[in-house]
């Protein structure tokens, strides 16, 4: 283990932490002013008071679906799954609306149709490997992680130029996929050890997690990675009008 790296009366204004862990990281004595953390955060203590649980209630008023996606009810993981979809068809609709600004991108984060393929890619691991067991090749427009082995493994082709209709065309077919899907689970599946393939294909930690668990997931990416796609198209759009 590395020991932990001490910053005493440094300039950090503007830094930027990007896919670090910093947990249990301490900033004493500190000026945070229009600070930005977005991540996964818990157990936050900030000037002694433990902010996390606000958060969370805030995103969930916010996003109410974000409580369906929680939910161990049928009824409600569906919900979820169709509030996912529509959120996504009313982007899209709207990227529409401003030809070529599904490959612009903001502040070093993906583009549109990058967020889009790598939602591809997340369906075919998460979902068709890990809740089916299915052993088939990725869908070669998607985009994975960037760690190797796994950025351009298993079926992935890095030289693709998908347009926006094509990528389309494949999240709409994995989103029928999935409803389907969820229309004839039980319960009881859903609570089953995932029946992840043992291979060293994406992802390496599944194992041993629950159907529900790979499932909960596939909700939260396709949850996430929207909102990533909006922040940034509204980012793009304010550049534009000024």
């Amino acid at each position: 283990m590395r020991s932990m790296t001490r910053y005493v009366d440094e300039d950090l204004q503007g830094a930027e932490f990007r896919e670090c862990d910093l947990t249990g990281a301490r900033l004493i004595g500190v000026v945070m002013q229009d600070a930005v953390i977005d991540g996964l955060v818990t157990n936050l203590v900030v000037n002694g008071v433990e902010v996390t649980g606000y958060v969370e209630a805030e995103l969930d008023r916010r996003h109410p679906v974000r409580v369906l996606i929680r939910s161990g009810d049928l009824a409600d993981l569906r919900e979820a799954s169709r509030q996912l979809h529509a959120g996504w068809a009313a982007t899209i609709e709207r990227i529409r609306r401003t030809p070529g600004i599904e490959r612009r991108s903001v502040n070093d984060e993906w583009s549109a149709v990058q967020t889009m393929r790598h939602l591809v890619f997340v369906h075919d691991s998460w979902f068709r490997r890990c809740c089916l067991g299915s052993t088939e090749l990725f869908t070669p427009m998607g985009v994975g992680p960037t760690v190797e082995p796994y950025r351009g493994a298993h079926g992935l082709d890095l030289s693709l130029d998908p347009s926006l209709d094509e990528i389309v065309s494949v999240r709409d077919a994995q989103t029928a996929e999935l409803e389907a899907w969820l229309d004839e689970v039980t319960a009881v599946r859903l609570a089953a050890r995932a029946p992840v393939p043992d291979d060293d294909v994406w992802p390496p930690y599944a194992r041993g997690r629950s159907v529900r668990q790979c499932l909960s997931t596939v909700l939260n990416e396709t949850f996430e990675h929207h909102g990533f796609c909006v922040r940034d198209l509204d980012l793009i759009e304010a550049q534009d009008t000024q």
